[in-house]
């Protein structure tokens, strides 16, 4: 058998650039994003999506069952749409009621099923559910979008695309369920299947099929038809918190995995000899589109609306350097990404992510990567010197704090006892600190850095009499394995935002227009610009979505 040769590619950019939080923070959704990935594999397996039910009321409440063929295997959406009182609608975890839920179910389910999850779905939490749900989900209108939408329709006309622009959804997820809670399949279940493998796959098509859902609805109750741009253009938005915050730290070997394979993407682009005038044309049409989003891009948050300012203020000095000569040279992506240093870091992740996208040829293959089956393992007979010496290496960015600066303890993490939700508290002005969540991985890595002996003591031996270190001692040993697998910043310091982290993961699902209400929750759209339900032998040209109504 011949080896196969893989593609050239230069050095990965160092892990201690690539894994701070304000870096994190500045991810772009790329065509390694997660929905991209589904896209292309729905697609190249002639996914037809069919709705066999549609039992609604004229004022859109009732419910729909939505099928498709995917692998090999047979999948349903379940929709549930019910009267929510005004008063009870919020996108708080604490809501009990949602305008609408889901259930995507594996197989095509029978009418005695399909009763189950009309009765179950909208309890949400407060129902059970069985191994046949792969994903619940719920979702909340965009009220004043969705009766423009609707009362424009019904007036015969299409409605107005400043509005559908401003806002981009005409209903928000709140909650995206998978891998077993409330007694649905865990991931073990499907990760074997044809297209399902990949991260988040399952939630990533419950996400897809919600949103031609909601085009269904409104066009239902409005008694007409969108114009194909407009359903183009309505993603599903979604509200994302604290809940989904630690899920990077707490999956260490799968944040390595994400951010290896995207950055051997960026390696393998930066290592093109040279470029043919398509791909220079490509180029020059994504830094347009970019421009386009970007001024498209507007937020009330102030710190997310002077990073976007900025982005609007350098974008057309990086266009600019984009010379014919610029793009002739050799290696020219590698000239590109190596001079951006010049600009924001928010800029020089806009560019590194444009830069995969005319390459797919190259980089999509790696997304087969994205998954891991392993889990940190800890070493016992590795000598305490040997620890030592790579806590000495790797872990500076951990061990150069004074973690009793009161500026640098200043937040613990913890679980909410009212909904089992992580939460992240003020260490010197509310209670609960001594219930801390074990987040706070540079802290413990310096104090097991000042207990362990430089000697050969076998770590076995050591973590006997000092047990209190074993998590800290698995976490050094793992990134000398996987140098992506840990954030390079001090997760209890008051500086730390969880909103990098929250974007950090919501990029790689391929999230845009991120609206940040605070440092620790926001809104997103994902699915923006995607394929309609037959629109999929288009399936992977919406990087950056902007308006074309």
């Amino acid at each position: 058998m011949k080896d196969i040769a893989l593609p050239d590619q230069l050095p990965l950019r160092p892990p201690d650039t690539v894994m701070r939080l304000r870096r994190m923070g500045a991810a772009f959704p790329t065509r390694l994003s997660f929905l991209r990935t589904l896209m292309r594999a729905l697609a190249s397996d002639d996914v037809t999506v069919k709705r066999p039910v549609w039992e609604m009321s004229a004022e859109g409440y009732g419910h729909a069952v939505y099928t498709l063929r995917f692998g090999g295997y047979d999948y349903a959406l379940v929709a549930v749409s019910t009267d929510l009182p005004p008063e009870m609608r919020t996108d708080r975890v604490i809501a009990t009621a949602w305008d609408t839920a889901y259930v995507l179910y594996d197989g095509i389910p029978e009418q005695s099923e399909i009763d189950r999850i009309v009765a179950s779905a909208p309890l949400q939490e407060a129902a059970r559910f069985t191994a046949r749900d792969l994903v619940l989900s719920r979702a909340n209108k965009s009220v004043r979008l969705f009766d423009h939408v609707t009362d424009a329709l019904k007036a015969g006309q299409q409605p107005d695309p400043q509005k559908i622009r401003d806002t981009g959804y005409l209903m928000r997820t709140t909650a995206v369920y998978g891998n077993g809670k409330f007694g649905i399949a865990d991931r073990g279940h499907i990760a074997g299947r044809p297209g399902m493998g990949g991260p988040f796959m399952a939630e990533m098509l419950t996400v897809w099929l919600i949103r031609g859902f909601t085009h269904d609805l409104a066009e239902h109750v409005g008694g007409g038809t969108l114009a194909r741009d407009a359903k183009r253009h309505l993603g599903i938005g979604n509200s994302t918190g604290l809940g989904m915050a630690p899920f990077l730290v707490n999956h260490p070997l799968l944040l390595d995995a994400w951010m290896q394979v995207r950055e051997t993407a960026i390696a393998r682009v930066r290592a093109i000899p040279s470029l043919d005038a398509d791909q220079i044309s490509r180029i020059y049409d994504l830094v347009i589109r970019a421009a386009q989003h970007i001024a498209e891009w507007e937020v009330p948050d102030e710190i997310a609306a002077s990073r976007i300012a900025t982005l609007r203020r350098e974008w057309p000095e990086f266009a600019g350097t984009l010379t014919p000569e610029a793009m002739s040279t050799q290696r020219p992506i590698d000239q590109i990404i190596e001079g951006s240093i010049r600009w924001s870091i928010d800029t020089q992740e806009l560019i590194a992510a444009l830069m995969l996208e005319p390459f797919g040829d190259l980089v999509d293959g790696l997304t087969d990567c994205m998954a891991t089956p392993f889990v940190p393992e800890l070493d016992p007979t590795m000598a305490c010197c040997d620890l030592k010496a790579l806590i000495s290496t790797d872990w500076a960015w951990a061990c150069d704090v004074d973690y009793d600066a009161p500026e640098e303890c200043a937040q613990f993490w913890y679980v909410s006892e009212e909904k089992l939700e992580p939460r992240l508290g003020n260490r010197h002005a509310e209670p609960g600190a001594d219930r801390e969540s074990p987040l706070d991985i540079g802290r413990q890595v310096k104090a097991l850095s000042l207990d362990v002996p430089d000697d050969i003591t076998p770590i076995g031996q050591f973590l006997a009499q000092h047990p209190q270190h074993r998590a800290a001692t698995r976490r050094v040993q793992t990134m000398q394995r996987h140098p992506y697998a840990e954030i390079r910043d001090n997760l209890i310091s008051e500086t730390c935002l969880p909103i990098d982290i929250l974007r950090c993961k919501l990029a790689f699902f391929g999230a845009a227009k991120f609206d940040p209400k605070s440092d620790r929750w926001t809104r997103i759209t994902l699915a923006q610009g995607a394929p309609l339900f037959d629109e999929l032998d288009n399936a992977d040209d919406w990087w950056l979505p902007v308006a074309s109504i």
